[in-house]
């Protein structure tokens, strides 16, 4: 593997026992380390750990996995398929600048970490979003739990 030269990458799930049991140890031990044939050995961080058990049990569903650097940059409609939205609303996103781009030819370009940053940024305010309308429900008693005793008196 080459460090200089990193281009998104994907990885299909081999057929192999092995995916299930690599599956399995990853499960049941929290912290690793990577040891080579000769016996040297280091630990492996808690974050790149994490990522290879999301790997293997994406692999192991049978799903492709793609790995690519943040500096990698997408089309709009791969950016519009990672934000689980058409690309005509994409682009309506990039032309309020709501996610920046680059237009080096005809066609606009985005940086994948500018889309994952979106991303988090929509999920956190849809997060503060729900958090206010409870509160908001709340304090006008409307959030009660009702539901369940309806349920039981039919």
């Amino acid at each position: 593997m080459s460090h200089h030269d990193v281009s998104e990458r994907t990885i299909f799930p081999p057929e192999d026992s092995v995916l299930r049991q690599l599956e399995e140890f990853i499960e049941s031990v929290p912290v690793a380390e990577l040891r080579s044939p000769e016996g040297r050995s280091t630990p492996i961080p808690n974050e790149v750990y994490e990522v290879l058990g999301e790997v293997v049990e994406a692999l192991s569903r049978g799903q492709a996995i793609t790995v690519a650097p943040h500096d990698q940059t997408l089309t709009t409609q791969e950016a519009a398929d990672l934000l689980g939205i058409s690309r005509p609303t994409l682009v309506k996103l990039l032309e309020r600048g709501e996610i920046p781009y680059t237009q080096p030819g005809r066609h606009r370009r985005v940086k994948l970490a500018d889309v994952l940053r979106f991303r988090q940024q929509s999920q956190q305010a849809t997060e503060r979003g729900l958090d206010e309308m409870v509160e908001i429900s709340e304090d006008a008693d409307l959030y009660r739990d009702d539901v369940t005793s309806t349920r039981l008196r039919r």
